[in-house]
């Protein structure tokens, strides 16, 4: 009697583990949304989404269609077709073209020299001193400086032939009221561009900086590596995609620039400082030429959004590359 008891308690007890059982848990697929339900989702953006098109699209479609209209502003005359004339008008004019070319020196002259010392001033920042985080505060403030305040500082009190800062410090070593915005405007320009685009490039180095594995930095040293060599084969290499944004970004921005050019020189003496944004306000403030205005507008347009177009595709390479590194 004794085993068939203990038999039938086993057998009782195999049964409630049977029934204590997980059962298999059934696959849930989540419902798709309606399209009621995606559009209340979307429907929060839609007054940013309205605002962008008002504010940059519509625009840009009015000066589209001035670009192919025969319009001045100080001609009672109505607007009147022309097609392509103003583009042919604009390519074959030489003011435009010599816009362009000193748009190009002086952007691509302040990008590189910014992007050298900001590379400069991150090696520096990125060692260990005392104040530190006061000295990585203070470097970005030209960055933080209005355009037009900075040119107006510069044009005054820096760069004035009789008063200015420059001179004055200048003076020990022979230079006397020299009027740096009458012989050397060009280059005045570009400095203050340098001045307040720096800080940009030497954060964005900066940022390459923290993100390189110290370990590959201990080990060349371990290997007996020099500084120099150091650089030039592991933090450079790591420092490249990082370069061509600052290099891209400051590129889109620079090429834009207004408020140096109109508050500092006037796009002069003559032309020599006249790049693109200031000929277009030349063209519609002095020439009163809308149409050829809105055609070079065109223009420049298209050639930011090439630009714009390869810095986009260089921030997926960026961020593909923090992924593979991370």
């Amino acid at each position: 009697m004794i085993p068939s008891a203990v038999h039938l308690m086993r057998e009782f007890r195999v049964t409630v583990l049977e029934d204590l059982a997980v059962p298999p848990r059934a696959e849930v697929r989540p419902r798709g949304l309606s399209r009621r339900e995606r559009w209340l989702r979307r429907l929060p953006l839609l007054p940013a989404l309205i605002y962008v098109i008002v504010v940059t699209q519509i625009p840009f479609l009015v000066t589209l269609w001035y670009s192919f209209q025969s319009y001045f502003w100080n001609s009672p005359a109505p607007a009147r077709f022309t097609g392509f004339s103003n583009y042919t008008t604009v390519f074959t004019n030489p003011a435009f073209r010599g816009a362009l070319v000193r748009s190009v020196v002086m952007t691509a002259t302040a990008v590189i020299v910014a992007m050298i010392l900001g590379v400069a001033f991150a090696l520096l920042l990125d060692r260990k001193f005392l104040g530190r985080g006061v000295v990585r505060t203070l470097i970005i403030t030209p960055f933080l400086v209005m355009p037009a305040a900075a040119a107006l500082v510069w044009a005054g009190p820096m760069l004035d032939p009789n008063f200015g800062l420059l001179n004055y410090l200048l003076a020990p070593f022979g230079v006397h009221h020299v009027a740096w915005l009458s012989t050397h405007a060009l280059g005045s320009v570009i400095v203050v561009m340098i001045w307040e685009w720096t800080p940009f490039m030497t954060l964005i180095v900066l940022a390459g900086l923290q993100s390189q594995p110290p370990e590959t930095l201990e080990a060349a040293k371990v290997d007996g590596a020099g500084a120099l060599a150091t650089f030039r084969e592991l933090t450079l290499p790591h420092l490249r995609p990082y370069i061509e944004l600052g290099i891209l970004l400051g590129s889109i921005y620079l090429v834009n620039v207004f408020d140096q050019v109109r508050l500092m020189t006037n796009g002069g003496p003559g032309t020599s400082t006249t790049n693109l944004p200031f000929y277009l306000y030349q063209q519609v403030n002095n020439a009163f030429d809308i149409g050829g205005a809105a055609a070079a507008g065109v223009i420049t347009v298209i050639l930011t959004i090439v630009v714009a177009t390869f810095a986009l595709r260089l921030f997926a390479r960026v961020f593909q590359f923090e992924e593979a590194t991370g």
